[in-house]
């Protein structure tokens, strides 16, 4: 797949998977139960995984409803079920190290990985929170590794009534939305006018949550 991507120098220092967690995740904690953790840089060989996973995962196009039309979906996308192997065996080290520090927390494992593919400024996704499945009765974490050029992740309220959070995540940086954030919050990466490279989101997520 033919996409222009400029790689950070910072990525080339250090060996490549995830750092340790312990203490360098900072957490914010929001309204309503909701709270979201950062960890700016965290998986090393970052660039070189993109490039890895944008020839080897199958990228395919949507199309989804949308009122009174079918329209396509922004992006590419990928879905790893449970059991599914993942494309990198980067990614194995990521899932396995996110368990090891968010388990004790959430009471199980991260078990699935939905990749989207954002091919530059044009392709987004919409104000939305991970609701389908048990996302909208119970606390969760959605585990995003953000790979490529940075692009912004904005975080809202649902129901209004707080500010717009924004965070520009690429080149290895880790967010993890946890507590009731799927459903008391909303999460959005908008479309932009300024010259971007592509991007690639890796969304962990328990059994039973999309």
């Amino acid at each position: 797949m033919a996409v222009a991507f400029q790689g950070s120098l910072l990525d080339l220092a250090g060996r490549p998977g995830p750092a340790p967690l312990g203490g360098s995740v900072r957490r914010t904690v929001l309204a309503r139960g909701a709270w979201v953790d950062v960890r700016p840089g965290w998986l090393g060989g970052a660039d070189a995984l993109f490039g890895r996973l944008l020839a080897a995962v199958p990228w395919h196009a949507e199309r989804r409803q949308m009122y009174d039309r079918v329209v396509d979906v922004p992006r590419l996308l990928c879905f790893y079920a449970e059991g599914r192997a993942l494309p990198d065996p980067i990614l194995d080290q990521v899932r396995n190290a996110l368990d090891a520090h968010y388990r004790p927390e959430l009471g199980e494992s991260l078990c699935t990985a939905g990749l989207c593919l954002y091919r530059d400024g044009r392709d987004s996704v919409a104000w939305h929170g991970d609701t389908i499945g048990r996302g909208s009765t119970q606390d969760t974490i959605v585990a995003i590794v953000s790979l490529g050029a940075p692009r912004a992740l904005l975080l809202r309220p649902r129901h209004g009534g707080g500010p717009t959070l924004r965070h520009d995540l690429g080149h290895g940086d880790l967010l993890v939305m946890g507590g009731s954030c799927q459903r008391t919050w909303e999460h959005a990466v908008p479309k932009t006018m300024r010259a971007t490279g592509p991007r690639i989101s890796v969304q962990f997520r328990p059994r039973g949550v999309r």
